[in-house]
């Protein structure tokens, strides 16, 4: 009995050890064949990526290898000096070839058309005005081509067609030169849907969409109908052109891997070799694990040596405003080690002791989320260790994990002390300069004041003889009667109606050379012309001149430095005179307009155009008008045209100049308006 007991348990226990081996057996081949599928179809949708991204990779290279040989067509097409019939014919063709190019635009020098032409393929409704227009996406096409002597792109922008629909576009401004010296521009506009059809469509599959983007994501341009599939793919590539940049996004669409029709066989192969194939799957995941960690080192290797080497502060902070990272150029920014700062979160021992309650709520703000930071960074004011206060740029940005969750903050910091010392430098040279050319300008006027001074102290003079002839009787015991009493009293208010004369001639000179106001106010434009015009009108006598003044009416204010925006003004009308200043031209008129330009519900200009009936400006000097010390009057400085460009530059403005008809140059620059704030409903 003991012995069938024994044996019986033996022979159980065996069955369980069987079972136990076999169904460990099977569960191992069932988990292998679940991590093979699971590893196929991750491996599967790597390919397809893989195979996405070098499509894109390809596309993009195809359309730079087009651009490229597009722009040597362009170039072939001035090569010779060609006439405007044998122009137009090869302009033609070479729309006809290339089915992308939608238009041909041969420019003067200033921008002005000289002739065109246009596919034949797609109508489109083009609004000369602006096109010809300063600020077109063609005029700053060119003008960033004029600027780096090489071809340049624009960005895009929509243009209707003639049947009602439209399609985005872009602009390619070739600068034409031809000894050394600009001779118009070549300017080429396509269309971006025609790019795909035309160099990316013949690569593509039917499960593919190609698209152009902007940075931001939104798609100006898209080519194919994709086959919707369970998975979507996407690879982005960017197309950096001269003065533009695309980003060409492609997408594609892949059914899910045909598992289930496949269990059985996959089960079947799995079960035969998955006791001979578990062991090379281990040392290949080995393998892969120890290559991964390796690479892994070495990224946190390298990583570390570039912060290390950086010259730009990082720290980092969790969402309790905790720092948990410094790097070594933030710790020698501010002079206290990373034990020190680490762990710090209500008050920075590197914070101003005066500013810490402006810092504290500054952070608990920025910790709640209820401001976001600028993208192009703040100002503020660090204290080293040794308690020297020094300006920090400040650039935040959010630190997101890899599943997408708010962590903290990221913050680079950069020590412009010595930007601000050069600054400073910079501004107190540009005031002194500033100051020389006013001075400059009154020395001219020295011999305009005798002039007209001379008339009202003559007049003064002889009133003033008259008067005490008159009071001089006749007779040694007479008195002056009631009829020399009336004549004294009238030559003395014409005495005092001179001396006014000449003291507001006096008072306009001496306003304009005190003012040391370098604050920007807002100004009206006909308060900076009623500033400069007895200035103005001292020299317009001497020469001959009559002198227009137009102010659109109901114009905003404009934001400047009143004392700059006046000096670049009369610069601007001196000028102007003395190019009238020729016995040739027997009437000379200056006219300054005040207008608004280019202006929108965002942002709004001001245009200033001063316009005389002079000689004009010659080619040659036009091309140096604005370098520095440049002049082509023997007593000249070459400042004043040079300062009058930086003086607009600085408000954001522009400053050209133009040929006027029939005869004569008008220069215009521009100043931004004060636009009116909208209340919140």
């Amino acid at each position: 009995m003991t012995a069938s007991r024994f044996t019986v348990l033996l022979r159980w226990r065996r069955a369980w050890r069987r079972w136990s081996l076999w169904t460990a057996l099977v569960l191992l081949v069932v988990s292998m064949l679940a991590t093979m599928v699971w590893l196929a179809g991750r491996y599967e949708a790597s390919q397809v990526q893989t195979r996405l991204e070098r499509d894109t990779a390809d596309a993009v290279s195809d359309i730079r290898v087009a651009l490229n040989r597009n722009l040597q067509s362009l170039q072939a097409l001035h090569a010779g000096d060609p006439g405007q019939l044998a122009w137009d014919i090869e302009a033609s063709e070479l729309l006809r070839k290339n089915r992308e190019l939608v238009r041909i635009e041969w420019r003067e020098p200033n921008m002005r058309l000289r002739t065109h032409a246009q596919s034949p393929y797609r109508p489109v409704a083009w609004d000369a005005r602006l096109r010809e227009s300063s600020q077109s996406d063609s005029a700053i096409a060119c003008a960033n081509a004029r600027r780096l002597s090489s071809p340049s792109y624009s960005s895009s922008y929509f243009q209707p067609h003639g049947d009602g629909l439209g399609s985005e576009m872009m602009e390619l401004c070739l600068p034409l030169t031809a000894g050394g010296r600009n001779t118009g521009f070549l300017v080429v506009t396509y269309s971006l849907q025609d790019v795909l059809i035309n160099l990316v469509a013949h690569n593509l599959t039917r499960s593919q969409e190609a698209s152009f983007t902007e940075p931001d994501g939104t798609r100006l341009a898209v080519l194919g109908a994709a086959r919707r599939g369970s998975r979507m793919f996407t690879a982005q590539h960017l197309l950096d052109l001269p003065g533009s940049t695309l980003v060409l996004r492609m997408d594609t669409w892949h059914a899910a891997p045909s598992v289930f029709p496949n269990v059985l066989t996959a089960l079947v192969t799995t079960m035969s070799i998955a006791l001979v194939t578990v062991m090379g799957v281990l040392v290949r995941d080995n393998r892969r694990r120890l290559r991964a960690e390796r690479d892994l080192a070495d990224a946190l290797a390298f990583r570390k040596a570039m912060e290390d080497s950086l010259v730009t502060g990082l720290r980092a902070r969790d969402l309790e405003g905790r720092i948990t990272y410094v790097n070594p150029a933030f710790c020698a920014m501010v002079g206290f080690g990373a034990q020190e700062l680490l762990g710090q979160s209500v008050s920075a021992p590197y914070w101003p002791p005066e500013l810490v309650d402006e810092y504290r709520q500054r952070q608990e703000i920025r910790l709640a989320g209820q401001h976001v930071p600028p993208r192009e960074g703040f100002e503020s004011v660090f204290m080293r260790k040794d308690g020297t206060r020094f300006p920090v740029l400040i650039i935040e940005a959010p630190l997101i994990n890899a599943q997408g969750q708010h962590t903290g903050w990221m913050s680079a910091f950069l020590d412009i002390s010595e930007q601000r010392r050069v600054e400073e430098l910079s501004r107190a040279s540009q005031e002194r300069l500033q100051a020389t050319a006013r001075l400059a300008t009154v020395g001219e006027m020295a011999s305009l004041l005798s002039h007209e001074l001379n008339q009202p102290l003559a007049a003064i003079s002889s009133y003033a003889t008259g008067s005490i002839n008159l009071l001089e009787p006749s007779a040694p015991d007479a008195a002056p009667g009631a009829e020399q009493l009336q004549d004294v009293r009238m030559a003395m208010q014409q005495i005092a109606r001179q001396a006014e004369r000449a003291g507001k001639v006096i008072k306009s000179v001496h306003d304009f050379v005190r003012r040391r106001d370098q604050a920007r106010e807002a100004v009206h434009a006909q308060q900076l012309l009623d500033a400069i015009l007895p200035l103005v009108i001292l020299q317009a006598r001497k020469l001959g001149v009559r002198v227009h003044t137009t102010v659109e009416p109901g114009l905003p204010p404009t934001l400047c430095d009143r004392t700059m925006v006046e000096q670049v003004l009369l610069n601007l009308a001196r000028n102007a005179m003395q190019a009238m200043d020729d016995p040739s031209i027997p009437t000379r008129v200056l006219d300054i307009r005040v207008r608004r330009t280019a202006s929108n519900q965002h942002s709004g200009w001001v245009e200033f155009a001063v316009t005389d009936i002079g000689t004009g400006i010659a080619p040659e000097v036009a091309e140096k008008l604005f370098t520095p010390f440049f002049t082509t009057r023997p007593e000249g400085m070459g400042l004043g045209l040079s300062m009058c460009r930086t003086v607009i530059e600085q408000h954001g403005g522009f400053l050209g100049f133009a040929p006027h008809e029939p005869r004569g140059t008008v220069f215009t620059f521009t100043l931004p308006l004060i636009q009116p704030s909208s209340s919140e409903p």
